[in-house]
C-alpha cells in the first residue's frame, strides 16, 4: 500500500532527477517493461498512438526531451497516494499543469504512466 510519505518522497526524489537532467537517476523509477502514455510521445517520439513500451524506447525519449528542453525544470507539486500508485502533479515545460499516474510494481518501480497536461 502507498503511504501518503511514501508518495511524497518519491515524487520529490524523480523531481529532483529530472531537475538535475539526471537521465540514469530517472531512469531508475522505472521498470524494464514500463508502458508510458503521454500526448508528447506523438510530437517527441513520432509514435501517433502516444503509447511507448519498454525501457530501453522511453530511455531514448526522456533523452530527447532533455537535448530539446535544455532549460527544463519541474516545479514540485503533489503527490497523491493510491492502493499501488501515485500521482504526481507538477509545472512542467512550457508552463504546463502536468498530472502523471504512475502504477508502481511491488519492487517500487513504475510499470505503468499516463500523463496529462493542461495550458495556464
Amino acid at each position: 500500500m502507498m503511504t501518503e510519505e511514501r508518495a511524497a518522497a518519491f515524487g520529490h526524489e524523480w523531481v529532483e532527477t529530472w531537475n538535475r537532467h539526471d537521465l540514469d537517476a530517472i531512469l531508475a523509477h522505472y521498470d524494464d517493461d514500463v508502458v508510458f502514455r503521454s500526448p508528447f510521445v506523438a510530437k517527441l517520439a513520432g509514435e501517433p498512438s502516444g503509447t511507448l513500451r519498454g525501457k530501453a524506447r522511453l530511455r531514448a525519449y526522456f533523452a530527447e526531451a532533455l537535448k530539446k528542453f535544455p532549460d527544463l525544470r519541474f516545479t514540485e507539486g503533489r503527490a497523491l497516494a493510491g492502493v499501488s500508485s501515485v500521482t504526481l502533479t507538477y509545472r512542467s515545460v512550457n508552463n504546463l499543469f502536468a498530472a502523471e499516474v504512475m502504477t508502481l510494481n511491488e519492487a517500487g518501480r513504475v510499470v505503468g504512466v499516463d500523463a496529462h497536461y493542461s495550458r495556464p
